[in-house]
């Protein structure tokens, strides 16, 4: 690449760019925690550095001595890697979301809302193999079946039954950098309690609610502008007196 680039600016803009990705998004060897890439199943056993804490459908935990916790986020088959919602209108003109699986560039949009609304997160970098490794502080999980639905109501503001049907627990309009997003699957297994006490997302289910869709919908694109300035707005706005 260093000698295309002295050919073409074109080159030389790509090769820049190429720079850039790599210092935002490391390449790092799963050896670099102790983890074999030559074999069928890198995480089938703890190393000396990382201990199994838990996993899912989309990642595998890991605690080190210090207590951080490394996610790894296994790509499938044709590429996807995380989850996300896709979007369908229902029954009764509300939109209904479906969990589905996700990219990577929702992934890390994933894990921006995560470090923005819950537990600080990280992207170390992703292998070679293509697995995305994330970051966290180390939380202390909640007792089982605790009620969710009061967390943090002024960021992660509860989506009014009337607008919107989700297939994830909990269903929230959350923004990220000014654009509205549908959050989910905020359950007591994917919240912990912090060092200082509060309770901290440490995973999710996440989409940008797409324009197209909340604009057929006005009432719910209504809601969303006024719940940007108050997130305690009712799911209809208030009568004017005038109007009465």
């Amino acid at each position: 690449m260093s000698l295309l680039e002295g050919t073409d600016a074109a080159w030389a803009a790509l090769g820049a760019a190429i720079r850039t990705f790599r210092a935002s998004l490391p390449i790092v060897p799963l050896e670099t925690f102790g983890f074999r890439s030559d074999v069928d199943d890198p995480f089938e056993a703890n190393t000396t550095e990382l201990h199994r804490i838990g996993g899912g459908v989309e990642a595998l935990a890991f605690a080190d001595r210090r207590q951080s916790v490394y996610k790894f986020f296994l790509f499938r088959e044709g590429g996807d890697v995380g989850a996300t919602f896709v979007f369908a209108h229902g029954e009764g003109g509300l939109l209904q979301a479906t969990a589905a699986p996700g990219s990577y560039g929702l992934l890390f949009a994933k894990l921006r809302l995560t470090h923005q609304f819950g537990i600080p997160t990280e992207v170390v970098g992703i292998t070679p193999e293509g697995i995305v490794v994330a970051k966290q502080t180390f939380g202390r999980l909640l007792p089982e079946k605790t009620d969710m639905s009061g967390l943090d109501p002024t960021r992660l503001i509860p989506i009014p039954s009337r607008f919107l049907r989700a297939d994830r627990d909990h269903p929230r309009l959350a923004f990220l950098e000014g654009e509205p997003w549908l959050v989910g699957d905020t359950h007591d297994r994917n919240v912990v309690v912090a060092e200082d006490g509060s309770w901290r997302i440490i995973d999710l289910v996440a989409a940008p609610l797409p324009p197209a869709e909340t604009g057929r919908l006005p009432l719910f694109r209504d809601w969303i502008e006024r719940a940007r300035r108050d997130p305690l707005a009712g799911a209809l706005a208030a009568a004017d007196d005038d109007e009465l």
